[in-house]
């Protein structure tokens, strides 16, 4: 399901749910889940372990907020429909609207996918002021207790052993309570407890399916004249296992982020970082490094090994009061900036899970809604990692005839706009992959000559 499919938010169908929710968890997954909580609870009290910047820095606990990302046409329209003016808070705080069918200058398959023939609106932000700006909004709700430098413990079980009914958490002066709750919401992560603490306890844990990219990041932040919009992205591919991402945002800045597959991994030394780019099959991003002054000399590097899904859905019993969001729940291999327009849709189906039967089973009732979010954008990534031969893992039934077709379409796409417009609404989590599948797209892919 994507967000042509997904019914909207409507905050009048859910109601009197409870006194108090607990969100494990202030990452973007968390505060959307939070802001979905505030129309059925009293007071939702988020969980975070880190400090929380009064500014745009980086947490630790999102090593990954360094790099680039990407607030999908899915995620955006879905930010705005839970806090009215986001996207005005966001410019106003300095990030940046971009024409993805113009200022966006793709490279894939031996050249540059053609202009579109429509304005497609995409904002560009890092991944610090996306957070900053949305947990400034969820901070703003009257009934949402924000509590930093605590410590998620474990669950606790009422007396049956088959429902929770609080949290044990640690403060930054090692005291240890319990947390009453109504419904405890787990957006902790990759690093989430709840698939050990369901095994301690006497309920299933979840199996696990991953694939096995062994991807890593190096970035860098490069002076950029203010009027320069061009955003520059070249995805690995079989024969050129390295690629680039270098987008313009605030504070007059590109954000360079360097990427490689399958140990092709870029260095993490200046110098060498240039080397590594005058390696990809475009000039501009070298000379663009080369030519413009660096912020700081520091390369921030990030390890990716996986893609991680854990199948909640297909578990027949689960404790009461329970659900699991975000990257606790899958996480996609980043060059495909899914994160956090997938954690934006499971909210808004977390929002319909609530309004359609309340509390009751809501862990197992979620998991099989979340489970159609994650499938499209999970084919996306898995699909496209499994291009190169040494990815390991599961591969999804017909993965080799989607990307034999993909191949024709964006090789077609380097002439036609329209093909092009087509696949960026898919990959935005617009349109489901299906629709490129439809006859008017087919006959463009194969009337083509390249």
């Amino acid at each position: 399901m994507t967000l042509a499919t997904v019914p909207r938010y409507d905050p009048e169908q859910t109601s009197d749910l409870g006194a108090h929710a607990v969100v494990v968890g202030g990452s973007v997954a968390g505060l959307l889940a939070a802001r979905v909580l505030t129309d059925g609870f009293d007071t939702v009290t988020i969980i975070e372990r880190d400090s929380i910047p009064d500014d745009t820095s980086t947490r630790r606990g999102v090593p990954q907020g360094q790099h680039v990302h990407v607030l999908e046409t899915a995620g955006r329209d879905t930010f705005e429909d839970l806090f009215p003016g986001y996207g005005e808070d966001l410019i106003s705080s300095g990030g940046l609207i971009i024409d993805l069918m113009s200022d966006f200058y793709h490279y894939e398959k031996g050249d540059f996918l053609a202009a579109g023939p429509n304005r497609m609106v995409m904002y560009n932000a890092t991944r610090p002021l996306f957070e900053e700006v949305l947990r400034r909004r969820v901070a703003a709700c009257d009934d949402v207790d924000l509590r930093s430098r605590t410590q998620f413990i474990t669950y606790a079980l009422d007396e049956t052993a088959s429902r929770v009914e609080g949290v044990t958490v640690r403060d930054d002066s090692s005291e240890e309570s319990t947390i009453p709750a109504d419904l405890i919401v787990d957006a902790s992560g990759r690093a989430s407890k709840t698939p050990s603490w369901l095994d301690d306890h006497g309920f299933e844990a979840p199996a696990v399916e991953e694939v096995q990219i062994d991807l890593a990041y190096s970035t860098v932040m490069v002076e950029r004249p203010r009027d320069d919009r061009r955003n520059f992205f070249v995805p690995p591919e079989p024969a050129r296992t390295r690629g680039v991402g270098m987008f313009p945002v605030e504070d007059g800045y590109w954000q360079t982020t360097l990427l490689g597959v399958h140990g092709n991994h870029p260095p993490t030394e200046a110098d060498e970082l240039i080397t590594f780019a005058e390696e990809l099959p475009i000039s501009v991003v070298a000379q663009l490094l080369n030519k413009h002054s660096w912020v700081s000399d520091e390369v921030a590097h990030y390890p990716f090994p996986s893609n991680r899904r854990l199948r909640y859905e297909d578990l027949d019993r689960f404790p009461a009061n329970l659900v699991v969001i975000g990257d606790a729940l899958c996480s996609f291999n980043p060059i495909y900036g899914q994160g956090m327009s997938v954690a934006a849709l499971e909210a808004l189906q977390l929002h319909h899970t609530l309004a359609s039967a309340g509390r009751e089973g809501v862990g197992l009732r979620f998991f099989e809604r979340a489970a159609e979010i994650v499938d499209s954008p999970w084919s996306i990534a898995v699909g496209g990692d499994f291009e190169f031969p040494e990815t390991t893992g599961s591969k999804p039934r017909g993965t080799d005839f989607i990307n034999w077709y993909l191949d024709r379409l964006v090789r077609a796409a380097h002439s036609d706009g329209r093909l092009r417009e087509a696949l960026v609404r898919v990959f935005m989590l617009e349109q489901p992959p299906e629709s490129l599948l439809r006859p008017r797209i087919v006959w463009r892919v194969f009337k083509s000559t390249y």
